[in-house]
């Protein structure tokens, strides 16, 4: 089984859309996947449209499973979407999708400081995941899980920590911005020190680019910032296999607006970039990615940049065309016709110019 962690100390930089629709692509792509929601905010668990205030078990029952008494019977009757089928054990599985969730919730904001006498704290994930026994995690469906992701929260405490020691790769999520530089360096040393104290099989092996602007040149000069420091990075260190994910996540509103129905990407709007990014990653993460389609992406970015009139100011963006020209969304401003003119001003073509944001 691979385990995976989606890491990074700072919020919102896509850790839990990350988390969701990666751990969706992999499921729709026939490997069976468990998420575990390690964040008492439980987004990811929202994201399945569930309510943690009325689920009858959750990650803290993994981790204190002494704090309450005996799980139910049967699960309570909660108001969820027709998809979601409660398993036994404290998982929830999505739909026909072989994905299943470990939920979370309030309680377990309050589990850090439970923990904090108890000996052997950062390893009680470890443990229970061990306790599936060498065959691997089981499934409610009598199969083992191929893949083990969890949504770390947006912090390095005792939660982070225990993610770390459960799990053998980490996948980073930043945004390209000048300080996500400056946190990844704390990061890669707090993945260093759990290699060298917790979890010896701990590796950094992904960073990937979330909220990409492709109009931005400052998020471009990051983006090389960070090729040219894992090109040079130390052999010795647990970040000596880490590289740049080819894919590169834009940003989309699509993947803002889907949570709030809680949906995933791929349901929601299954034809947005937001989900032509994940099925992307998906793809690169299974070695499916070829260079040709890698180029076509990259080339596909390069198209919708937007552009300015310099007459009136109208931004013409590509990924809304123009409707009352008939110029359809994902149309490249060089893909206009020739007699298009500004629908504000009636500026011609000519007179735009590239928005270097």
């Amino acid at each position: 089984m691979r385990s995976i962690a989606i890491l990074n100390q700072k919020g919102g930089v896509g850790k839990t859309t990350t988390a969701v629709n990666l751990s969706v692509g992999l499921a729709r792509k026939g490997r069976r996947v468990v998420l575990i929601d390690m964040d008492a905010q439980a987004h990811a668990t929202l994201h399945f449209g569930l309510n943690p205030a009325e689920l009858g078990q959750s990650v803290y029952d993994l981790l204190m499973p002494a704090e309450r008494p005996s799980a139910p019977a049967q699960w309570p009757a909660v108001e969820t979407p027709p998809a979601l089928k409660p398993a036994p054990w404290p998982m929830i599985r999505s739909g026909d999708d072989p994905l299943w969730l470990v939920p979370s919730g309030i309680d377990l904001a309050g589990a850090e400081v439970q923990l904090a006498g108890m000996v052997g704290r950062e390893v009680l994930l470890r443990d229970r995941l061990e306790a599936q026994g060498e065959s691997g995690f089981q499934l409610p469906d009598g199969h083992t899980a191929d893949y083990l992701i969890i949504d770390c929260p947006p912090s390095l405490g005792l939660l982070t920590l225990n993610a770390l020691a459960a799990v053998r790769e980490v996948f980073i999520a930043v945004q390209p911005h000048f300080l996500a530089l400056q946190g990844l360096s704390q990061l890669l040393e707090t993945v260093s020190l759990v290699r060298r104290r917790i979890n010896s099989d701990l590796k950094v092996t992904g960073v990937l680019i979330c909220m990409r602007d492709t109009t931005s040149s400052l998020g471009k000069e990051v983006e090389q910032e960070l090729e040219t420091y894992f090109d040079g990075r130390a052999a010795s260190e647990a970040f000596s296999d880490a590289r740049l994910f080819r894919t590169r996540i834009r940003r989309n509103i699509k993947l803002a607006e889907c949570p709030s129905y809680g949906r995933h990407i791929f349901d929601y709007a299954p034809t947005s970039h937001g989900a032509e990014d994940y099925a992307a990653l998906t793809a690169e993460i299974l070695g499916e990615l070829t260079v040709d389609s890698i180029e076509q992406t990259n080339e596909d970015v390069e198209q919708m940049k937007k552009y300015r009139c310099e007459a009136c100011g109208y931004i013409y963006d590509p990924e809304v065309g123009d409707p009352d020209a008939d110029v359809v969304p994902g149309t490249a401003f060089e893909a206009l016709p020739g007699e298009w003119v500004c629908p504000e001003c009636g500026a011609e073509k000519d007179q735009f110019e590239l928005i270097e944001a």
